[in-house]
């Protein structure tokens, strides 16, 4: 049976807080979302498991203020997504599902150059922002190569890159080891490892939680509603 009261993580700094979120995309077919409460701590590396169309991707997008829910309220380190947006948006790090968000003649540095920018990374730091990048997800030897010339896998490395670019407090991962081989989701996990070890919160949705080493807890979403494994 769902848990009606918050899924709480263990750290004691709240940074994500979703309150009674509903979301109803076709009345007759019901909530997608109903009544979803979540509390999540600094320090937490989350899995967000469920079936293909149980609204994992539409609970991320309204976690990252892509979307407003039909009712509740979502906070992130207290502010709102759309009445604070500077402030929340500074503090997230959003990767949605796919290959979007890329231009195929644009560099991978252009991109990442490009987002520094509109995260709001200040111009005296955004260089080092941009190459700690660049080494973090191990794109030096392919940086200055057009994305329309990148193998798929590449270019997840380079969506990758752009999301944790303005080091924020929370990064929101739609199916992140999508189109990555074995050496990439080495790569991507070593990379959550030391986020979440320095205080990130990070949630990756997926199917069914393949590939994310070591979570804290798994959440899974069914029905609407969410439970803790």
């Amino acid at each position: 049976m769902a848990s009606k009261t918050p899924v709480t993580a263990v750290a004691s700094v709240e940074r994500l807080v979703l309150s009674g979120v509903s979301k109803t995309w076709e009345p007759e077919a019901g909530p997608v979302l109903d009544r979803v409460d979540i509390a999540l701590g600094a320090g937490a590396l989350v899995a967000l498991i469920g079936s293909n169309g149980a609204g994992k991707t539409t609970l991320l997008r309204i976690a990252a203020g892509l979307i407003g829910p039909d009712e509740g309220r979502v906070r992130l380190d207290g502010f709102d997504p759309f009445s604070d947006r500077r402030e929340f948006q500074q503090r997230l790090g959003y990767l949605s599902a796919g290959q979007g968000g890329l231009y195929a003649r644009i560099s991978i540095t252009g991109h990442l150059e490009y987002w520094a920018r509109i995260a709001f990374v200040p111009r005296a730091s955004r260089r080092n922002a941009i190459e700690g990048a660049i080494e973090r997800f191990q794109l030096r030897d392919i940086a200055s190569r057009r994305v329309d010339r990148l193998s798929t896998g590449q270019r997840q490395r380079a969506r990758l890159a752009m999301a944790f670019l303005h080091d924020p407090t929370l990064v929101l991962l739609d199916e992140p080891q999508s189109s990555l081989d074995e050496e990439g989701i080495h790569v991507l996990n070593d990379v959550l490892a030391q986020y979440v070890d320095a205080g990130g919160t990070a949630v990756c949705c997926s199917p069914r939680g393949e590939n994310i080493d070591s979570p804290s807890y798994v959440l899974d979403l069914h029905d609407g509603r969410l439970t803790r494994q």
